[in-house]
């Protein structure tokens, strides 16, 4: 896999922000060594966020987003000052790009204020710096001049240096497993599977898989029972769709830890704890309750789609109740959650975990209940407490 192939949820997202005609788009551009956006001396000329996934030395695989002035009027400013902080939602580092020559304004302030609030780093780039005499640069200060490259490679540096992450390495099932292990991966193949590859998760976790010097088995659920049999020898784990969940338990023996592709990237994510805790709420829905399926990508549905045909089916069939199910996916998602009683989201593979952090925290302050396919479908089968066993602090959490 190249570097450009690195998926969007695995790239570190860095957002250019600023009022308009401060030079967001010039500075973006020499950042990139593309014209990525269209420069204009018009004020308001970047009318929507324009986004590109790519790799900048010394970066590595990088989303840059270049936003519309935040001090943007009217009503059509009004909803690009709206997109605009959607966009801070899913943004690892923050530009900020002054205009030298006028310096820090009220619209600055906000925004820097919005940085803080949401525990985004960020960087002050006083562009247009041939035009101004400033020096007096902080450590999270540069002066840049975008018309003649001043400074930019030393931005870039900046960027770089918080682009750096203290955390540990994270894992999807690396650490849960011993080299020489032997991994079962269970991957339906129907309608609404894409066409000549794997999805995602599935292909993440074989990599993490092959990264811990284990051994993984793919196989179709019907196939399962002979695969094991035809191993020869128990595995140590196994993994599958959570489409597959009811079928593949019935054939797994109880000895065997078995969970899905989804929790495993819910923990990935940073939000399988509160998803185990969130699908209890499944059993307390009521007629004419509302239920948020949400998905982190904006795959065309298809006849069996797990968002808006088998989870709604199932949760009917579960909770015996007349439910009203709401769906949303791609970056959308409502900041309005008070009409909502659960919401079940995707594995988030194709979103940052900023985002799907985020996401959880929406969710949360407005005491709604929040969970994922994964561990929804477990909990609808009855077999959440077994689904969670390879996180077994977890799943003695569970009653």
């Amino acid at each position: 896999m190249s570097l450009n192939d690195i998926p969007s949820g695995e790239r570190v997202h860095i957002g250019f922000f600023g009022r308009r005609n401060a030079g967001k788009s010039s500075v973006v551009n020499a950042v990139t060594g593309q014209e990525l956006s269209v420069v204009s001396d018009v004020k308001g000329t970047t009318t929507d966020p324009v986004t590109k996934a790519m790799e900048i030395l010394p970066l590595g695989p990088v989303v840059i987003i270049d936003t519309p002035g935040f001090d943007d009027e009217g009503k059509l400013g009004e909803l690009r000052v709206r997109k605009t902080k959607q966009i801070l939602n899913r943004t690892d580092i923050a530009v900020l790009i002054v205009d030298a020559t006028a310096g820090l304004t009220e619209t600055e302030q906000q925004l820097i204020g919005i940085f803080s609030e949401k525990e985004i780093p960020y960087i002050v780039a006083y562009n247009k710096s041939d035009l101004s005499e400033k020096t007096d640069c902080r450590e999270n200060e540069i002066a840049v001049c975008a018309l003649d490259g001043t400074n930019i490679y030393e931005l870039k540096e900046k960027i770089a240096a918080l682009a750096k992450s203290d955390k540990e390495p994270r894992h999807i099932i690396a650490d849960l497993i011993e080299p020489n292990d032997l991994i079962v991966l269970v991957t339906p193949i129907d309608a609404s599977a894409p066409k000549g590859r794997m999805i995602l998760p599935q292909v993440q976790t074989l990599r993490d898989v092959l990264d811990a010097d284990a051994m993984a088995v793919f196989t179709k659920e019907f196939q399962l029972e002979e695969t094991l049999r035809k191993l020869g020898t128990k595995p140590r784990m196994v993994v599958t769709d959570s489409q597959a969940f009811a079928m593949v338990s019935n054939i797994v023996p109880e000895d065997i830890p078995l969970t899905s592709f989804s929790i495993l990237m819910a923990r990935y994510k940073g939000f399988l704890e509160t998803a185990a805790a969130g699908a209890s709420a499944i059993n307390r829905l009521r007629d004419g309750d509302t239920v948020l399926i949400s998905e982190g990508c904006s795959h065309h549905r298809q006849c069996g789609d797990i968002g808006s045909v088998k989870l709604p089916a199932l949760l009917k069939k579960t909770t015996g109740k007349e439910l009203n199910i709401k769906l949303s996916s791609g970056r959308e998602f409502p900041e309005d959650l008070s009409d909502i009683s659960l919401v079940i989201h995707c594995g988030g593979c194709m979103l940052g975990e900023r985002e799907v952090v985020f996401r959880r925290k929406s969710a949360e302050d407005q005491g709604v209940p929040f969970t994922n396919y994964g561990i929804a479908l477990a909990m609808m089968n009855g077999i959440l407490k077994r689904s969670l066993s390879v996180f077994p602090d977890l799943a003695a959490t569970i009653i």
